[in-house]
């Protein structure tokens, strides 16, 4: 009855409002508990990709109680951004009540799926959920520290993969996924200093400890250090001798073709946003991982076609 009649008391009577408070365009996310899957070679193991499937789902709904959260303490900051005041708590279409419920129904819903899951499982995604906890009620403001959780976050979702996949993943593997997401998420933080220089507004306290040199400085260096760590994963010993090929390396073209164009739209068109949003909308990056995820599957997949023997 109580979550009846907070729900009632929104202002909205589409179910549209929720759907979008949830955010799940950014579930897209979640498909990194795909890679352990990919990256081993048993994407096509229907068992471990149902589980997977269970895991995506679970991660997603406290991915959304996390999001909305931090839609609820970031109320009044997000009514003076340019875009974050449209969202369903900036903007009052729907009322903080409904919204605290709805973030408890995400959380018991991806507590009650992943039960269907291993412990080890359930205990990568608490951690997913107290790390990102922390940043909703106030390390986000910590300079820094507030990317380095983010990043966390996209490491915890690799690891959740390979528990439930039993699948062992490559400590450069580990390391080149964490700077990605560092290097992203510094872009994400670059566009909210643009938008200060532009506004005048403080989107976020964190910003005070950043500065566009210094952003400029990070993700050049992070792009350089992402491209060694991809090329070392490549022809490492251990990779070598599991898939029978020198030629993996090949694949890091479209990995340093995609990271230019990452560059390009943050350094020359001063547009990086949210990376998930660029992601969706981008086509050059969008066939670049098309192109890198096929060669990857064709060298390691297809063994026996002539030129990658």
């Amino acid at each position: 009855m109580l979550i009846s009649g907070q729900l009632h008391k929104s202002r909205v009577q589409s179910p549209l409002p929720y759907i979008k408070l949830m955010r799940p365009h950014h579930w897209i996310k979640n498909l990194f508990l795909f890679l352990p899957l990919f990256f081993g070679g048993e994407i096509f193991n229907i068992e471990k990709l149902l589980n997977t499937g269970i895991g995506f789902l679970a991660f997603s709904l406290m991915a959304s109680c996390i999001y909305i959260l931090n839609d609820y303490k970031d109320i009044e900051s997000d009514k003076i951004h340019p875009e974050k005041c449209k969202r369903p708590l900036a903007s009052g279409v729907i009322s903080k009540q409904a919204g605290i419920v709805m973030c408890i129904l995400c959380f018991i819903a991806g507590v009650g799926i992943s039960l269907l899951l291993m412990p080890k499982f359930i205990f990568v995604l608490f951690i997913y959920f107290f790390i990102n906890l922390g940043y909703s009620l106030g390390l986000k403001n910590i300079s820094i520290l507030d990317i380095i959780l983010l990043s966390v976050g996209f490491v915890l979702r690799v690891k959740a993969g390979g528990v439930i996949t039993s699948i062992a993943v490559s400590q450069w593997l580990m390391i080149m996924f964490f700077l990605l997401a560092f290097f992203m998420a510094a872009a994400k933080r670059r566009d909210d200093l643009l938008i200060k220089l532009q506004s005048g507004q403080d989107m976020r306290k964190s910003i005070k400890g950043y500065n566009l040199e210094f952003m400029n400085v990070v993700m050049s260096l992070l792009a350089a250090i992402i491209i060694v760590a991809y090329l070392i994963y490549t022809i490492s010993p251990e990779v070598m001798e599991r898939w029978k090929t020198y030629r993996l390396y090949y694949t890091a073209l479209f990995v340093i073709a995609g990271l230019l164009r990452y560059l390009q739209i943050t350094f020359v068109e001063n547009n990086t946003g949210s990376p998930t949003k660029l992601l969706y909308k981008d086509r050059f990056l969008q066939i670049t991982l098309l192109l890198w995820v096929l060669s990857f599957y064709v060298i390691i997949y297809t063994p026996d076609i002539s030129i990658f023997k």
